[in-house]
């Protein structure tokens, strides 16, 4: 079945957790996110792009900062001013004490509130399959990039999606998987949202499951080559660009 032409989670969905929104079980979670989380999904891509210049990054904003995994490696990276926002206050409260961000603030990806064009680094890390439409996404990341900005997008595969039917879950005690609202993007929708926001693509990563991915889920064996995350580096034109 399909909406408006949209492939939906519901079609693949072969857990039938009970499902939570974003922010009841981003606030749940806190306490094993980190513990359950492989950087083998999204820092592994992240040290493979090639088109970002850690180090130059004056400021950067992170969309989804959580607890703060994926600003503890830009800082390790080179990147210092480093905004974060999130909708779940639990996320932030562990990310805080951290000392990672510059400032930190709660709020909604899609609406920030954040000051417009000053930011030569958005970043989006496992985010994106959480949100039923993509363009409000790519359109506040235009917003908050200053000219010449680069936007680094990193999500879960949607063919992975498909074939394990499998939400971003967690266990809410021992024997209790409960699922997180879960959304099915496929690569075309995140280029076409990308594209109509104004972003030029630079450069496109997959992830699959290898060697390295086994050692960590052994029983993930039937997924071998599959791919299960994906990496999107976008760049802002420069006004120089557009003429």
């Amino acid at each position: 079945m399909t909406v408006q032409g949209k492939v939906q989670f519901s079609d693949f969905d072969s857990r039938g957790y009970r499902t939570v929104d974003v922010q009841t079980g981003y606030a749940e979670w806190v306490p094993n996110y980190e513990n359950t989380v492989e950087d083998a999904m999204d820092i592994a891509l992240l040290e493979d792009l090639t088109e970002v210049l850690w180090p130059a990054t004056r400021r950067a904003v992170e969309l989804g900062c959580g607890t703060g995994r994926t600003g503890a490696w830009l800082r390790g990276n080179g990147v210092e001013s480093i905004d974060g926002v999130d909708i779940t206050p639990e996320m932030i409260a562990v990310a805080h004490p951290r000392g990672i961000y510059r400032h930190l603030h709660q709020a909604d990806v899609t609406a920030t509130g954040l000051e417009s064009g000053v930011y030569d680094l958005v970043m989006i890390c496992l985010v994106d399959e959480h949100l039923s439409d993509l363009q409000p996404l790519y359109a506040e990341a235009w917003r908050l990039a200053c000219p010449g900005g680069v936007l680094v997008l990193v999500g879960y595969h949607p063919h992975f999606i498909m074939t394990a039917g499998m939400p971003t879950h967690y266990d809410r005690r021992p024997g209790e998987p409960v699922a997180i609202e879960t959304y099915l993007h496929l690569l075309s929708e995140q280029v076409t949202a990308g594209l109509q926001a104004g972003w030029n693509l630079l450069e496109m990563k997959e992830r699959v499951i290898d060697e390295s991915w086994l050692a960590l889920k052994p029983k993930w064996e039937r997924f071998r080559h599959h791919p299960i995350s994906v990496a999107f580096t976008w760049r802002k034109p420069n006004t120089r660009d557009n003429g």
